[in-house]
């Protein structure tokens, strides 16, 4: 998957990073290197979702939708 991040140095020293395509994925890092690692944490948390199985009836209709 290839996404895009946003990166900002920080005020205060470091950097800040925002993913736009997930909504609420921010991250910081005080060095370049630690800013790489958290972004791979946070994109993970914030994609990663616990899926209950979903009980489907014959009657039931299921769309895609794109937006």
């Amino acid at each position: 998957m290839r996404i895009k991040v946003i990166i900002h140095q920080a005020e205060e020293g470091g950097y800040w990073a925002e993913i736009p395509a997930i909504p609420g994925c921010f991250t910081q890092g005080d060095s370049w290197e630690e800013l790489i690692e958290n972004i791979y944490e946070a994109v993970e948390a914030c994609l990663s979702v616990e899926v209950e199985k979903i009980k489907i009836d014959p009657s039931d209709k299921i769309l895609d939708f794109v937006v």
